[in-house]
């Protein structure tokens, strides 16, 4: 039997904290019945700290709030203009291993931009997509996860058409001096172009899954 479609909550723009205590407890209170759920998102600005963070990487953080989070990884920036989005999914029912998770998020973030005619590549020493600009290569997304009692959350970020500059106030992921790129400075953007659900199409794509719109 094919397993059940993942469903798809476009969450709109919300501060961090209450989306990543949503997050714990939708996995604390996981059963055999809870679906497996995508959740996008556009977080108000906040720089987050992973469980094995160093807080020298946190250079000049000032007005944004530093949320020192679960997931793995160093520092990163979110903020708008910026897709993520969070796999909250059963691996343990899904047979789905931490690196073979960490792949699929890649590739279907390095998918979409492919099809936007954006040459992207994944490096298996540092998590995350790299692409080429006029300085040299550059971190266009950012991805940290947490597994808990056999369930996935936290995700990736993609840098769309936001401000990059709280990016120069960190190392980000803690990398000295890592370039970071967005883009909409590499292609023109459609108005109205849904990044964010082309996003979490080719992730379930690359898990061999279906996706069901919540809103649809």
């Amino acid at each position: 039997m094919s397993p059940a479609p993942i469903e798809l909550h476009r969450l709109g723009r919300r501060p961090y904290q209450p989306v990543w205590e949503a997050m714990r407890e939708l996995t604390d209170c996981r059963d055999e019945h809870t679906p497996d759920q995508f959740w996008l998102v556009e977080h108000d600005p906040v720089f987050t700290q992973g469980q094995a963070g160093k807080p020298e990487h946190l250079l000049m953080p000032g007005d944004i709030p530093v949320v020192n989070t679960d997931r793995g990884g160093q520092v990163t920036y979110h903020g708008p203009g910026q897709v993520v989005l969070y796999p909250l999914l059963d691996v343990r029912r899904g047979r789905i291993g931490v690196r073979e998770l960490v792949s699929a998020l890649e590739n279907a973030v390095i998918d979409v931009l492919a099809r936007l005619g954006v040459d992207a590549w994944a490096k298996p020493d540092a998590p995350g997509v790299y692409t080429r600009t006029v300085m040299g290569e550059a971190k266009i997304a950012s991805l940290g996860l947490r597994i808990r009692r056999g369930a996935s959350y936290h995700g990736v970020a993609l840098n769309v058409d936001g401000d990059l500059s709280p990016f120069g106030r960190i190392n980000p992921c803690g990398y000295a001096g890592m370039q970071v790129t967005r883009l909409g400075d590499l292609v023109t953007l459609d108005d109205g172009a849904d990044i964010g659900g082309a996003l979490a199409l080719a992730l379930a794509e690359q898990l061999g899954r279906s996706l069901v719109d919540s809103a649809s």
